[in-house]
């Protein structure tokens, strides 16, 4: 398999999965490091999919106002919960990136692992 090459003038497109369910205390945090980790990158544009499973609390709000002021936020908001497994499925569907990343919203994974992670795609991964 040839590894990809990255053009320094075209951009690919990374695309970050995060399905939320009632994460209404840490989304910010999660959307904040998130961005903040992917504005760093060189030579890939990103886009953020937060899949909100039907949260009961205000995690859908807070995405909403997220949103407006990020245009790398997308959200795809289920009516009722069907699982983390459907909540991944229809944010992989969603993703219009060269790659996706996959990380819950609750941080148990740090976001700045997702830079290593690029690395070994550049690599050839």
């Amino acid at each position: 398999m040839t590894p990809l090459s990255f053009s320094k003038t075209t951009a690919q497109l990374l695309s970050v999965v995060i399905p939320c369910f009632n994460e209404e205390e840490v989304i910010g945090e999660t959307c904040k490091r998130l961005a903040a980790l992917c504005s760093t990158l060189q030579h890939i544009d990103f886009e953020l999919i937060f899949v909100d499973d039907g949260s009961h609390d205000r995690t859908r709000e807070i995405l909403k106002g997220l949103a407006a002021k990020n245009s790398h936020i997308r959200i795809i908001g289920f009516a009722r919960n069907f699982g983390h497994q459907i909540a991944v499925t229809a944010g992989i569907d969603a993703a219009s990136g060269d790659a996706v990343v996959l990380i819950d919203a609750d941080l148990q994974d740090p976001p700045e692992v997702i830079s290593q992670m690029i690395d070994k795609w550049r690599g050839g991964v």
